[in-house]
């Protein structure tokens, strides 16, 4: 049995007030360096120990996410090069021939980041879909926080919940849950994925056509804005080349990844490379006697943009890897435990059970996992508690774990939280709090949705 000390307790307090600063749609970096040094504090007992531990915080979060900020610059400075010598366009036009009306755009947008998800998981497809995509989406009317919507729900929501291809997320909850066939958390639980995913998207593209309507003039600005920067001089020679040999490339990238089963950080990696390696190439073949100086602006760009995004979501990143066992343990020392995976457990082992409640406890424990950022970290647990759920009240464990791992993926992996949401807020230029609270109502009402209907499952 899983008892709580004055530890979770505090924590609780101070997750709350974060979240309550969220909806006050306030900045939260002040709370969480409170929260890092309450915590601190609260667990040494020490003046110089919590000063210590509020650094390490920082510098694990940091870790955590310099594979993605290295990457988003790349792919940033990349953008740079495309667009200084009007390869962009010209890659675009394709693209322009279907996104015909802002509402036709929103899908496009959407359906290609869940495919592309798929195969590569999202963090190698924002970088894909935002450089070639996002700019001919904008220009066509969707609105850039449209567009960043539709990445974000359809990749770091639909794709990397479901997992139909790669299978790494169903793989870890059946295997938690004892199931040796990871297809019979998709099967069973695919009612629920459909669920989700109409739900959420029907609202967030009614939230966004409202919106659209209200501030016409505002968003007209942007597509003109962005067409403005599109107007450059005819491309080179060069420039067309590039146009073909570009998309070429990245398309050969996501063969590479699928023959030689490349996934996470790896395929993050071969996506970032060959960015950098496109953007001096364009410049060394555009920009000739140049190329040393530009290459150097490119890349300065492209960091200058992607630290100035992280900067404040490494502190809070900081506070909520607290509640995770792997990083706390490397922040507060190896005695430490997962605070908000010992608040999961102790809810479950404290609520009385039947379908109801159950399908509640599972859909809230899995978010509480995935307040830390991590998507996949509290899928052991949820598949562990579809195990124990479904035994105890004779249930479809198939059904419990596509729950939670629906509920832990969703947060987790990044629609509602802004620490978790950061590759796609930083590809499309907006702001990572911004993006959450437009997300926050339609997953909410997702949530709902997908857990009545489980409810009627189990």
């Amino acid at each position: 049995m899983v008892t709580l000390n004055a530890l979770h307790y505090i924590y609780i307090l101070m997750v709350l007030i974060v979240m309550g600063t969220m909806i006050a749609r306030r900045d939260t970096v002040l709370p969480c360096i409170v929260g890092l040094f309450v915590i601190g504090f609260a667990y040494s007992g020490k003046f110089v120990t919590t000063i210590q531990i509020m650094f390490n915080a920082l510098v694990a979060a940091g870790t955590e996410f310099l594979g993605i900020i290295t990457v988003i610059a790349l792919v940033v400075a990349m953008s740079k090069a495309m667009s200084a010598t009007g390869i962009d366009a010209l890659i675009a036009r394709p693209a322009q021939k279907l996104m015909v009306t802002p509402e036709i755009t929103f899908f496009v947008v959407g359906f290609g980041m869940m495919v592309v998800a798929w195969f590569v998981w999202p963090s190698p497809a924002v970088a894909l879909i935002g450089a070639l995509v996002v700019p001919v989406a904008v220009r066509a009317g969707l609105p850039v926080i449209g567009a960043a919507i539709a990445m974000n729900l359809f990749g770091h929501g639909i794709a990397l919940s479901s997992d139909w291809i790669i299978q790494g997320a169903p793989g870890i909850t059946a295997k938690a849950a004892g199931l040796k066939d990871p297809t019979i958390i998709t099967s069973h639980g695919a009612p629920l994925f459909i669920t989700m995913a109409v739900v959420t998207v029907g609202v967030a593209f009614y939230m966004l056509k409202k919106d659209m309507k209200a501030n016409k003039e505002k968003y007209a600005n942007e597509a003109l804005a962005y067409a403005e920067t599109a107007a450059v001089a005819e491309p080179s020679g060069a420039a067309k080349l590039f146009a073909v040999i570009i998309p070429l490339v990245f398309i050969a990238d996501v063969v590479a990844m699928l023959t030689l089963d490349l996934k996470g950080g790896d395929a993050t990696a071969l996506i970032g490379g060959t960015a950098l390696v496109l953007m001096s190439l364009i410049a060394a073949i555009e920009f000739k006697g140049e190329a040393l100086e530009k290459v150097t602006d490119f890349v300065r760009d492209g960091f200058m943009f992607g630290i100035k995004v992280f900067a404040p979501v490494i502190v809070i990143g900081a506070f909520f890897f607290l509640g995770s066992e792997g990083t706390a343990k490397a922040i507060l020392g190896k005695e430490a435990t997962g605070l908000l995976t010992d608040i999961g457990l102790f809810l479950s082992q404290n609520t009385p059970l039947s379908a109801a409640p159950v399908a509640f406890i599972q859909l809230i424990i899995g978010g509480i996992t995935g307040l830390d950022g991590s998507g996949f970290s509290g899928l052991p647990l949820v598949g562990g508690l579809a195990q124990t759920f479904s035994t105890a009240i004779n249930g479809d464990v198939g059904v419990l774990g596509a729950l939670g791992q629906i509920s832990a993926v969703w947060v987790g992996g990044g629609t509602i939280i802004p620490w978790g949401l950061i590759p796609v807020a930083a590809i499309c230029g907006v702001e990572p709090m911004e993006l959450a609270r437009r997300n926050f109502i339609p997953v909410m009402l997702g949530f709902l949705a997908t857990t009545i209907v489980a409810i009627f499952l189990i």
